[in-house]
């Protein structure tokens, strides 16, 4: 059975949702930032990656209008949402301080 997205953020654990494309050049900068980040963070963190051009409904939906876009979701509620390359050090300070 496949979760729906909303069942999917609804977690205490920070979730980290990815919005990018194949075709973009910077979310293939992010990609290993994000690994890097869960290595880090093993449980403490969730990673979700959605191709926009794949789920277009819901990018639609939450406004994503550049890729990478990455929002921070914790029990359904977003809690933090930046377009563009973050590094691993931001990202890690941020779920650190949620």
């Amino acid at each position: 059975m496949k979760s729906s997205f909303a069942d999917l953020i609804k977690s205490e654990i920070p979730v980290i949702v990815d919005f990018h494309a194949t075709w973009c050049g910077p979310c293939k900068m992010q990609a290993p930032i994000l690994s890097e980040l869960k290595a880090d963070l093993a449980d403490k963190v969730k990673i979700i990656k959605i191709d926009v051009d794949q789920n277009q409904p819901l990018a639609s939906q939450l406004g994503i209008s550049g890729v990478p876009t990455l929002i921070i979701y914790q029990n359904g509620e977003q809690k933090w949402r930046r377009s563009g390359v973050t590094p691993k050090h931001e990202l890690k300070q941020i779920i650190e301080n949620l």
